[in-house]
């Protein structure tokens, strides 16, 4: 038996759609009027149960917007467990970040608009071609606004099916991110070149080789980034521009970072490949930031067993850097259950993404 237990919930307050509480108490039913929460304020709801109602011991219960086709779902749209509170509680605050819509884990008009930027552009002294896709906010058209950039690697696995490996599905976080309205970032996604990829993503000698990042990194940010700049409505300066990527796409960013401060100030380092590189840590230990940086690293104890503390090496060699540089505000994710997995850097990706913009 509870006495007046309250729930206070938090929520994005761009949806007004009514808000249910439902559980074990009342048969998982997802909408009745009885269990409908009230409305106190911009994304803020309150339910006080009847004091004569008789309540099991622990409740699970989730929150729903009228069905289970509008049940609650986690920040990157994927579906949770019950929630439970105890006998002893007379108070619980909640929040979601994120709601199924009618079915699906996202508004479909919330998608952002994907446009060709080209298939064949050449990067110098490298003599390859690759394919880049721009995709804008869903209201880019609309909004007269200018947008932080952020440029991600390997583009043949972040949207749609993804190739061989899977998919980010960069798109569908984005349209989860403008359900909360933190969706207005323009993404920059660079296909790599099959063959040529571990030495694209390395820079100088490596445990795999002579890489040449160096020549990629230079066609980023001297001949994608102007004509990005040009075209759209960017926000052109360090402060918001991201680099990022995961593996030998985590470990090229660093080095983006490294090499060209003054070009990329916000860094998305997912499961980077610090292995084939040993020196990167003496290279960050001698780096001085000339502006302020944030860095989102995310890393999977699942992985390997260097994973964790290799980005966590990283980290304290950072902080380490010489007197004299900018700030960098590092960032470190650790998943227990994370794979050196598509689905892991998809499921991480909105919070990075809000963490680095927002």
């Amino acid at each position: 038996m509870f006495s007046s237990l309250r729930l206070e919930l938090t929520t994005s307050p761009h949806d007004d759609r009514p808000v249910f509480v439902s559980g074990n108490f009342c048969d998982w039913l997802p909408d009745l009027d009885s269990f409908r929460m009230q409305s106190v304020g911009p994304g803020a709801y309150v339910y006080e149960f009847p004091k004569d109602i008789t309540l099991p011991e622990t409740l699970e219960y989730k929150y729903t917007r009228g069905g289970w086709d509008q049940v609650e779902l986690d920040a990157s749209g994927e579906s949770m467990g019950n929630r439970t509170v105890s006998h002893s509680v007379h108070s619980k605050r909640d929040h979601v970040p994120h709601w199924r819509w009618y079915g699906m884990p996202f508004n479909p008009s919330y998608l952002p608009k994907i446009e060709l930027l080209g298939d064949d552009f050449k990067v110098p002294r490298v003599n390859q071609t690759r394919r880049v896709h721009v995709l804008l906010p869903h209201d880019y058209a609309t909004s007269g606004k200018r947008y932080p950039v952020l440029y991600l690697h390997d583009g043949q696995n972040l949207f749609g099916g993804g190739v061989g490996y899977g998919s980010w599905e960069v798109d569908q976080k984005m349209a989860i991110l403008a359900s909360r309205q933190h969706h207005e970032v323009i993404l920059v996604s660079i296909d790599h070149t099959n063959e040529e990829r571990i030495r694209e993503f390395t820079l100088t000698r490596t445990r795999a080789g002579n890489g040449r990042g160096q020549y990629y990194l230079d066609f980023i940010h001297k001949t994608l980034k102007p004509l990005v700049d040009k075209r759209f409505r960017t926000l052109s300066d360090a402060a918001h521009t991201g680099i990022g990527g995961s593996s030998l796409g985590g470990l090229i960013s660093i080095y983006a970072g490294l090499l060209h401060p003054d070009v990329f100030g916000r860094l998305m380092i997912f499961s980077p490949s610090l292995w084939i590189s040993p020196n990167i840590y003496f290279d960050a230990i001698r780096f001085q930031a000339p502006v302020p940086m944030k860095i989102y690293a995310y890393g999977g104890e699942k992985e390997s067993s260097y994973m964790v503390p290799g980005i966590q090496r990283f980290r304290d060699a950072l902080a380490r850097q010489q007197y004299g540089g900018n700030p960098i505000d590092v960032h470190l994710s650790v998943d227990p259950t994370g794979l050196h997995q598509e689905a892991h850097w998809s499921h991480e990706f909105p919070t990075a993404v809000e963490w680095l913009f927002y």
